[in-house]
């Protein structure tokens, strides 16, 4: 080990690479070792060779060379400058030599007559002015001046021999007649022959021709810097370079050459006023206050004037043709900038008008995000109306563009990924093979990854079974999971994809706000709704609620700052978001809080309603007791609970139900005392129940708890005769917390509304709609459709479907039905129009047989495709109840016919991939939208929701051209774009009710992610997506005749948390246009000539459809020819609307169940609807049982 040690400590330091001792001796010179030399590439070894190695080959040891050169050059061209200045234009013993009339050349004696000069050519105008002749081949020159000029010189010329020699090529006359090589032999020889005589020091050299000759280097020193650096797109910047240096290197010549040449006029030029006459010159002013005399100036500017324009022009054409090339290209988003600023990247495929705009929109609509820069990265050129929206001064300053890849490491360097704040790979959507822009997608993402690690992504998918391949993504939106999730929830909660849309779009709810009718205001002003969070130890929304249940923190923050508290997420490790949790959460102060405002907290002003507001406040807080005890601890029970409280109140409890013996059945007291009690301020701040309400609410007396106020002025405080003459039912309270143990007895309010009345029926009524002998399971589906997906529980048969019982129009041994009508379904069914079968789909049936849903509402699900689906999507479709599929297209009367549109509530058609071959872009949508036309006009019963592919072509869904009113909303789209806002759709009326829909709309929720991260997972949740444990879900109740009573959305509130713990989210309101006071004077105007099924078009339509119905054995007068009221009724989405919003009947509200939910079931489930057109059920069994036989019990 030791003498191996020794051997390495011998052996000598490697020398550096091409020393010049080196290139001519060798690198191992002198080294005696007893090893042997093997020297590779020998052919490379000789002299000649390692001078090409060092001055031409090597990168670095070239850059060098052409930079000393250059600099030498730089140096004579000065030296040159200085030497002109010195020069006073007088020749040594000039005065005697003239007056003698003799000239000393330097190399001879030259005599002259000394003749006097014609008197007429002095006094003459025209006279040719004298030539020095002299002045122009003697010059001053210093000493020492002249030794550096000649070092230069002689170094110049060595190397030009040099490279001469190197670069030769078989070919001497070429290299020779080189115009470069030709200015270094006039610029460096002259100065080798004054070394032999000291009069031929004054000898005049060209010598600022070196700017050319230092032009060249710079060329050439730039493309070794290239080479080195590797620095990618400098053709434009190298081309700049050149054009510039050509123009400074005309003017300096033009400029020294004219102040040379008038040495010899009798007035000469002075240096500056040479550099004037060439500035002049060349930037054809020509002011003619400064002339050149002599004829060999006027000859040489002539001739620098026509060089300029030879030169010039070409040098422009190509720096003109990069320019353009570079404009295509986009420019590079400067290294500076990125390290100055933050900014985020946008991939995608090609980047359109529409695309762009809203991402934009979306992104900057955010006060955090004004400073951001946008860089967008596409392999495609700009189309002229996103070139032109990028030269808006508001975006030219924010927003870059970029022609490149991400697949190429330059391109990503260009847009500097790897200092990004975020980068967004949008998938391509107006494509024909979905699948094949997904790969692209996948790519770009895995070559984003793999360059910039740390970069967050945000990515756009479009079918889910390639969404694992970028599961690593910070964020994923899977286009297809969350089209089908919404249009499922369409089916159910109406206009589900316009409160989805609303929500995740950025709006400050000033659309409508000057408008005449009260509908567009209030449903503009709750557009600007979104989803916040924040910490409620942090926040004063929820801040006093700490330690009180979920529930009764929604209701007082509704109630008092018109915030709709909507789900919490713990800070426990692995904690997910759970929407409304339900009363037994207690709300910690370390729990985030999701909550739908207009503005988030952070942004808002509190202003107090009374100067005391604070006083009470403070007085409030300190009677409040906010830990629980235990029943078993000697705390109360729940009904003492709510007894405590409304504190004395006791004109309620008789509302609450108790056991006998109970305390809440001791409580009470006189009504007089009652009243004398919770009418005292004590007992109004010790009640528990009685918060601040903001500005615009109703009076601070008034308690919403109380029984509204009656006929007679009493404010609803009524003695005992007066709620004998009939008063109004009161809510009981939201309770502070609510027991631990489920067994405990929960207070319930004695009146009933009308969906209460309806789900104790449920068991009573019409039982052998259900046949209890195939029983219906719930649990997860058996078939995973693809990799990543998330198992939701459900409705599913016990013994799966055959294969051949799936298909709806064709018989089999188990089943002989041929159309939707002999099944005898005992809901009405939903037909979902596709082109295929795709995996995704599977989204749209597992929310319709979700295991929360009862039975006795699940309606029937046909699937109409265009192709017949592969065995991977049956395989996914057979557990579940009554899912069949069928081959046909909307355009064909006789499929829809068997498909059961008669007996259909709703028809769904989803957007076709084969409508993208349209020639015109925004045509991509006009199969879709004359089939739907055609369905509306046969079938106008049917509620027909459809998805587009461009959310601008709604306009056409639905279209009648004397619909006055659909007009006006069309110009009130205008009116609002140009306003500036980025939902101006709303107000188109299909949009508005939930008939329309596009993939498109969706995009925001990915944009908004960067800002909101849980945006995602929240919409997931939402859509019934996903299910977290301890999570609700979305669902809907109607309000009808008999629940008018509860009058306000408050009072409603209250009763959903009081009773169910549910918590509404929003209203879909349904009227007719007449019911707007303020637009009576607005008519609607039918194509059908105004008399509604009796028109000549009705007639015909009526006659075609039951001829149609009679070929296929469907009884013909079940066909309604009459034209629905739906044409002529307006629907819109309110969300979260103010506490005092009056109710209306009919209206739908989106309510958010909690998970588990309590015993007493839901106030006001889905109502069952059965078509008045089916005949009655026939009392025999079914022979296929498994699509229709329910078990009503839950």
């Amino acid at each position: 080990m030791t003498e191996m040690a020794d051997g390495y400590d011998i052996v000598p330091p490697l020398p550096p690479r091409y020393r010049f001792r080196d290139l001519v001796l060798g690198e191992h010179y002198g080294e005696e070792d007893g090893r042997v030399r093997v020297e590779f590439f020998v052919d490379e070894q000789s002299f000649k060779e390692r001078l090409q190695l060092y001055f031409i080959k090597n990168k670095r040891s070239s850059v060098r060379i052409r930079l000393f050169n250059l600099l030498i050059k730089f140096l004579s061209c000065v030296l040159y400058v200085i030497r002109v200045s010195l020069d006073n234009n007088d020749l040594p013993g000039a005065e005697e030599q003239i007056s003698s009339g003799s000239y000393s050349s330097g190399t001879g004696v030259t005599t002259m007559a000394a003749t006097p000069m014609p008197k007429q050519c002095c006094t003459k105008e025209n006279a040719e002015p004298s030539i020095r002749w002299e002045a122009l081949l003697w010059v001053e020159r210093s000493p020492v001046l002249w030794v550096i000029q000649l070092t230069i010189a002689v170094i110049s010329l060595i190397q030009a021999l040099l490279l001469l020699f190197l670069q030769y090529k078989g070919n001497i006359l070429q290299q020779i007649l080189n115009i470069y090589f030709f200015l270094e032999l006039i610029t460096t020889v002259p100065f080798l022959i004054t070394i032999f005589s000291e009069d031929l020091r004054r000898l005049f050299i060209p010598v600022f021709f070196n700017c050319w000759l230092a032009k060249m280097l710079l060329e050439n020193l730039f493309n070794d810097l290239h080479r080195v650096m590797q620095k990618p797109h400098s053709a434009l910047s190298q081309q700049l370079m050149i054009l510039l240096c050509t123009l400074l290197c005309l003017i300096f010549t033009s400029w020294m050459g004219i102040q040379h040449l008038e040495r010899a006029a009798e007035k000469g030029m002075s240096v500056f006023h040479a550099l004037y006459f060439t500035f002049v010159t060349f930037s054809t002013v020509g002011y003619g206050d400064i002339q050149v005399d002599i004829w060999p100036s006027q000859l040489y500017i002539m001739i620098m004037i026509s060089a300029a324009l030879v030169v010039l022009p070409v040098q422009l054409e190509r720096f003109g043709f990069l320019l353009v090339e570079r404009q295509k290209q986009g420019g590079t988003y400067s290294q500076h900038r990125a390290e100055s600023g933050k900014h985020v990247v946008v991939c995608a495929t090609i980047l359109q008008y529409d695309l762009i705009t809203d991402f934009l929109n979306e992104f900057y609509a955010h006060n955090l995000l004004n400073g951001y820069s946008v860089v967008l990265v596409s392999p495609c050129e700009l189309d002229n109306a996103l070139r032109a929206l990028l030269q808006v001064p508001l975006w030219a300053q924010r927003v870059v563009y970029i022609q490149g890849s991400v697949l190429k490491d330059q391109d990503l360097i260009r847009c500097r990924i790897n200092v990004a704040q975020a980068c967004f790979i949008l998938s391509p959507r107006n494509v024909m093979d979905r699948s094949d822009a997904d790969q692209q997608t996948i790519l770009r993402t895995w070559s984003v990854k793999d360059f910039a690690p740390n970069v967050s992504l945000y990515v756009q998918i479009l079918k889910p079974e390639n969404r694992f391949h970028v599961q690593f993504a910070d964020h994923v939106v899977c286009e297809d999971e969350f089209k089908y999730a919404l249009l499922a929830n369409n089916c159910l909660c109406p206009a589900t994809s316009t409160f989805v849309t609303l929500l995740i779009h950025t709006s400050r709810g000033q659309e409508g706000s000057d408008s005449n009718s009260q509908w567009q205001r209030t449903y503009g002003r709750c557009s600007g709704n979104e989803v916040y969070h924040i910490k409620l130890g942090d926040s004063r929304f929820f801040g006093e609620y700490e330690s009180k249940s979920f529930t009764y923190a929604s209701f007082h923050a509704h109630k008092k700052f018109g915030v709709a508290l909507i789900g919490i997420q713990k800070t426990d490790e692995g904690a997910t978001i759970q929407l409304n949790p339900g009363p037994r959460h207690i709300m910690r102060s370390t729990d985030i809080c999701f909550y739908m405002n207009i503005s988030k907290e952070e942004n808002s002003a509190f202003i107090l309603r009374h100067p005391r507001e604070d006083q009470q406040k403070e007085k409030t807080d300190s009677s409040k007791t906010t830990n629980y005890v235990p029943p078993e601890n000697g705390g109360m029970t729940k009904v003492e609970s709510a007894i405590a409280s409304v504190g004395t109140l006791a004109l309620e409890l008789h509302h609450i139900g108790g056991k006998p013996g109970s305390p809440a059945a001791s409580a009470t007291t006189s009504p007089a005392k009652a009243r004398e009690s919770y009418m005292s301020p004590e007992g109004r701040e010790s009640s528990g129940t009685s918060l601040e309400m903001m500005a615009g609410t109703s009076s601070m007396d008034r308690n919403h708890l109380m029984p509204p106020a009656g006929e007679d002025g009493d404010n609803g405080f009524l003695m005992p005769a007066a709620a004998n003459r009939g008063r109004r039912p009161s809510i009981m309270p939201v309770l502070e917390m609510m027991s631990s143990d489920p067994e405990d007895e929960q207070p319930r309010d004695e009146k009933l509304l009308h969906a209460q009345k309806q789900v104790d029926l449920v068991d009573t009524e019409d039982v052998q709609l259900w046949d209890e002998e195939d029983p219906w399971t719930k649990g997860t589906p058996p078939f995973l459709p693809y990799i990543g997906y998330t198992p939701a529980l459900c409705h599913l048969l016990t013994k799966p479907k055959q294969f051949c019982c799936l298909e709806l129009d064709q018989p089999c041994e188990h089943c002989s039905y041929r159309h939707a009508a002999e099944y005898n379904w005992p809901n009405n069914n939903i037909i979902i129009a596709a082109e295929y079968a795709a995996l995704a789909m599977i989204n749209f049936v597992v929310p319709l047989r979700a295991h929360w849903r009862p039975k006795h509402t699940l309606k029937p699900i046909v699937v109409l495709l265009e192709k017949r689906p592969d065995s991977s999507f049956l395989d996914c479709i057979l557990s579940f109840p009554m899912v069949y599929y069928m081959i046909g297209t909307i355009e064909n009367y006789d499929d829809v016919l068997r498909a059961g549109i008669l007996q259909a509530d709703t028809v769904v058609v989803v957007d076709k991939e084969s409508s993208k071959l349209a020639d015109e872009d925004y045509m991509a949508d006009a199969n879709q939208i004359v089939a739907v036309q055609t369905l509306f006009k046969l079938f106008p019963h049917v509620s027909i929701i459809t998805e587009l592919t461009h959310p601008s072509n709604m306009r056409f869904m639905q279209f009648r051209a004397k619909d006055t009113y659909a007009l006006k909303m069309a110009d009130k789209q205008k009116i609002e774009k140009q306003k500036g806002s980025n939902i101006a759709y709303m107000f188109r009326l299909p949009f508005s009710a939930g008939n329309v829909f596009s993939a498109s709309m969706l995009d925001t929720l990915l944009y908004q992610s960067y800002v909101k991260s849980y945006m995602i997972s929240f919409t997931r949740l939402l859509l019934g997506l996903d299910q977290a444990p301890g999570s609700g879900y979305l669902c809907e109740l109607r309000i009808i005749a008999e629940d008018m009573w509860i009058r306000t959305y408050g009072r409603l509130y209250q009763k959903l948390c009081s009773t169910t713990h549910e918590i509404p989210i929003g209203v879909y309101r349904t009227h007719s246009h007449a019911d707007n006071k303020s637009e009576l004077s607005v008519t609607i105007e039918d194509d059908d000539n105004s008399s509604l099924g009796q028109s000549d078009e009705r007639k015909e339509i009526a006659s075609i459809i039951r001829m149609k119905m009679k070929k296929i054995d469907l009884p013909p007068e079940e066909y309604d020819s009459e034209v629905s009221d739906k044409r002529h009724k307006l629907s819109y989405v309110l969300i979260n609307p103010s506490f005092d919003l009056k109710l209306e009947m009919d209206d739908i509200i989106f309510i958010i169940k909690p998970a588990g939910g309590p015993k007493t079931p839901s106030p006001m489930p889905p109502r069952r609807k059965f078509s008045s057109r089916r005949k009655p059920r026939k009392a025999e069994p079914r022979v296929e049982p498994q699509g229709s036989n329910v078990d009503t019990k839950l």
